[in-house]
């Protein structure tokens, strides 16, 4: 028995030295990480705002669309990017050890901004992954940390990213642990994401970039309203699969039809630029952030959901940056809120689903999207985004956003298979 206790303190105190290093070297870089990424999502969202500020005030703006596509090709030529993946190259950078610079940083940061304040259907939330990333990654090559370290840096950024532009941490950690290999979590990296993406919040809050929270309205959750609510997530699983499809595809077509970059993205923004003022709204441009809010106060119309992700469609595929999260979130509160009146639901509780659903499918991250709805939304019905949200994953197939993703492990059975995204 002593000898038992005398080997299992020895253990201890050898593992305790090294468990103590890496703890304090692992805070103190996932501090500098998220402090730095932070403030330039800060900027970032402040430009965006000023983006939609303008935007707003000068509707005609989206004419120069088309001009601001070939500005965004001539910044990534001369930054020597032409043959940029968007947020697959995070992907790759975290699991094959890819170097990402302050290029990256640059690029997706002014194209972003020129693709919204033109009024380009993109989102942010995508942008600020490859923004946070690509910081994480340079200051890991600035300290000459290797690649092992490189890698978690980038996913300290992307958490960081991710949390200062949507105020949701716990989600934002989780993420940039689930979404690089599908059915595994590194759970290497969760200390430097949460303390990362605590402190990107906290800096990004002080710029006034977290957005509101949602309140959803139901009265009670019997039996019936888990059918219902189950019955949207496998609508929204379906309609993840058609999202993926129609922005891989917009992207391949506008490639098969028009080679010359300059000409492919001017033609993508005089498209989207017809089709806003055939609509006669500009509620498809930029973000959408005040639709989706909408969507949970009153039922949205049929139609919103498939315009945004034509608009969405038509500006990605074409060339233009930013992000697929915050289009996403559009097009499955909408969905949502305009499902759920049919069923006898409240339009809050669909839009809330639909937008947690969509992302899940999409992403292929049911813990993160569970971890979104109980930040955005409250943990009073957590059981309900948790039947929809695995539901959602389940269904969706091995379709997926990211072309880059891998699935390691089939959503069917315990079972290896280690495919990409699209090939499983």
């Amino acid at each position: 028995m002593n000898k038992f206790l005398k080997k299992v303190l020895m253990r201890i105190r050898d593992g305790i030295p090294k468990m103590s290093e890496s703890f304090i070297k692992w805070g103190f870089l996932s501090l500098i990480t998220g402090a730095a990424v932070g403030l330039i999502s800060s900027l970032f969202h402040l430009s965006l705002k000023e983006a939609a500020y303008l935007r707003e005030r000068y509707p005609l703006i989206i004419l120069l669309l088309p001009t601001a596509g070939i500005i965004i090709v001539l910044i990534y030529k001369f930054l020597k990017l032409t043959n940029d993946k968007g947020t697959n190259l995070v992907l790759i950078a975290v699991r094959d050890g890819k170097k990402m610079t302050w290029r990256n940083t640059l690029s997706i940061f002014s194209g972003s901004v020129l693709t919204h304040v033109c009024g380009g259907s993109a989102g942010r939330e995508g942008a600020a992954l490859q923004i946070g990333g690509s910081i994480g990654s340079q200051i890991g090559l600035w300290l000459r940390l290797d690649s092992k370290d490189c890698r978690l840096l980038t996913m300290c950024g992307m958490s960081a990213g991710f949390s200062a532009l949507f105020g949701a941490p716990a989600a934002a950690a989780f993420f940039s642990m689930e979404v690089i290999s599908v059915g595994i979590m590194h759970y290497s990296a969760i200390v430097p994401c949460v303390i990362s993406a605590l402190i990107g919040l906290a800096v990004s809050s002080r710029f006034g970039a977290a957005p509101d929270k949602q309140i959803i309205r139901l009265e009670s959750a019997d039996v019936s309203v888990y059918l219902r609510v189950l019955l949207i997530a496998v609508c929204c699983a379906v309609l993840s699969i058609v999202f993926c499809f129609v922005l891989k595809n917009s992207a391949r077509l506008y490639r098969i039809f028009i080679r010359n970059a300059y000409i492919r993205i001017a033609a993508g923004g005089s498209a989207v630029a017809a089709l806003t003022f055939l609509c006669g709204t500009y509620d498809y441009n930029g973000a959408g952030g005040e639709v989706i809010n909408r969507a949970f106060v009153e039922s949205a119309s049929w139609e919103q959901f498939a315009l945004k992700l034509l608009f969405t469609a038509l500006t990605l595929g074409a060339g233009f940056k930013g992000g697929e999260i915050m289009p996403v979130f559009f097009v499955g509160a909408t969905f949502g809120s305009a499902l759920a009146p049919l069923l006898g639901l409240d339009c809050s509780l669909g839009a809330a689903i639909g937008m947690s659903c969509l992302f899940c499918g999409v992403t292929n991250c049911p813990v993160t999207a569970v971890l979104l709805c109980t930040e955005l939304f409250g943990a009073e019905y957590l059981p309900l985004y948790l039947l929809a949200c695995s539901c959602a994953y389940m269904l969706s197939g091995y379709a997926g956003l990211y072309s880059e993703q891998k699935i390691l492990y089939s959503k069917l059975e315990p079972k290896y298979i280690d495919k990409k995204i699209g090939k499983a």
